[in-house]
């Protein structure tokens, strides 16, 4: 597998674990009664979906083919994985919480994609794709601070 196939795959994972997570978080917002909420994480939530059909089709251009499923104990220790059990029992604030704990998982994963030795046509899309997960935390982030 090429660095960028693998680095691809990783990338995927994050953005699927991210898109899940969203859908879980807009689910729970929902029942707390957090309509507007709800809908920006389902926006972001298609926002992942939007970059992880980038990566897929970035990757078919290689000859590549990404198994997005991974191992087990690998979506065990992913960043959003291991939060998004937690917004279950949470209140918005909670999943508001997790959610930002998510985004800085997103955002290592792809500064980790930038230190890799990725081709420098695949670096401009992992760059670009950076400013929007970035811009994605900043605004979870920025909901979160306005409820304290």
């Amino acid at each position: 597998m090429s660095t960028d196939a693998a680095v691809t795959k990783d990338l995927l994972q994050t953005l699927e674990d991210g898109k899940d997570g969203f859908a879980k978080g807009a689910e729970k917002l929902d029942q707390d009664g957090e309509a507007t909420l709800a809908g920006t994480f389902r926006e972001l939530g298609a926002g992942r979906g939007r970059l992880a059909d980038e990566l897929q089709s970035i990757a078919a251009g290689y000859g590549d083919q990404i198994d997005e499923s991974g191992s087990l104990a690998a979506k065990a220790h992913r960043g959003w994985m291991a939060v998004k059990d937690a917004i279950a029992g949470s209140d918005p604030d909670g999943v508001l919480d997790a959610a930002e704990q998510g985004e800085d998982h997103a955002v290592s994963e792809y500064e980790k994609a930038l230190d890799a030795d990725i081709s420098p046509e695949f670096k401009a899309v992992v760059e670009r794709q950076l400013a929007e997960v970035r811009a994605a935390h900043d605004q979870v982030k920025a909901l979160r601070n306005a409820r304290r």
